[in-house]
């Protein structure tokens, strides 16, 4: 009787809080070429698994799976490992902040799956029971400041092209005074730098805009602060990427997240393209009310 054929398999377990986004990142790794299936229970996984190995069709899968499932929490630990004796497999977990999710809760009017009423007790309580499954992970993404849209966009820019995946560095603008990104592995403080907020004619833009990066980038401490950051950069990015991660946050903060982050993180951007690293831009508070 003839063997038949196995074929390497790249299988991606999607999980995380509810709320987080997993629907929109499935529906997003199956725009990116991954044969996805949602909330299949974890007895089924590695049968899945193996027969997708036998088809020469499938080379991706993209599985969502979360609380939804009766035997979520006692099974998963038992079923990565068995997987990950004999396939390539990839866990990502989503999370977001328990005001980004309790907004869209609301907004969608759906019921939490661990409550109908006290949603925040809800969100709580679930955030400690996947404490260890986000343990478990390769890669952790914090939705909260992004919409359907950006975390689309993100995983596709990930996972489309073909062959080995170049680390994406992540630069986030934001505001001290709301908090820091959660998200973040690199945090840099600019607060030192001049405060454009307090110039009348440049209150009003933003740090995206020409006249506000022409105040900031121009200032001596500025240029002193860039000349010390990317010779840190060129160094740390590499060994990141060495380490096999899809992706590194770099925040860059300042008082209210409007002027003076936002006007670094594009020259950041600009520095790190000219060395052909693949970059993303969230100025998280950049519409806010700031100072």
């Amino acid at each position: 009787m003839k063997r038949q054929k196995k074929y390497q398999v790249h299988t991606i377990i999607l999980t995380g809080l509810s709320g987080s986004g997993k629907t929109v990142a499935l529906n997003a790794f199956e725009d990116s070429g991954f044969f996805c299936v949602d909330n299949l229970p974890l007895k089924l996984i590695e049968t899945f698994v193996n027969l997708s190995s036998k088809t020469p069709t499938i080379s991706k899968i993209a599985i969502g799976i979360d609380i939804r499932e009766k035997n979520f929490l006692t099974d998963f630990s038992d079923a990565v490992s068995s997987l990950r004796e004999k396939h390539k497999l990839e866990i990502i977990f989503l999370e977001a902040s328990d005001e980004a999710l309790i907004r869209r809760f609301k907004e969608t009017r759906r019921p939490h799956p661990l409550a109908r009423k006290d949603l925040r007790k809800a969100i709580q309580t679930e955030t400690k029971l996947l404490t260890s499954i986000r343990q478990e992970a390769n890669t952790i993404i914090d939705t909260s400041a992004l919409t359907p849209h950006q975390l689309r966009k993100f995983i596709t820019e990930l996972y489309l092209k073909k062959g080995p995946k170049k680390m994406t560095v992540s630069l986030v603008s934001f505001g001290y005074k709301y908090g820091i990104p959660p998200e973040a592995d690199l945090l840099f403080d600019v607060r030192f730098l001049p405060n454009p907020y307090f110039i009348e004619k440049l209150k009003p833009f933003p740090g995206t805009s020409s006249p506000v990066k022409k105040f900031v980038l121009t200032h001596s401490a500025t240029r002193e602060f860039l000349d010390k950051l990317y010779p840190l950069l060129n160094y740390i990015i590499p060994l990141y990427s060495q380490e096999g991660r899809s992706y590194l946050t770099v925040g860059i903060g300042c008082t209210g997240g409007r002027h003076r982050s936002p006007a670094i993180v594009q020259e950041i951007e600009n520095n790190l393209r000219k060395k052909k690293i693949k970059t993303t831009i969230t100025h998280r508070d950049i519409d806010r009310a700031s100072s």
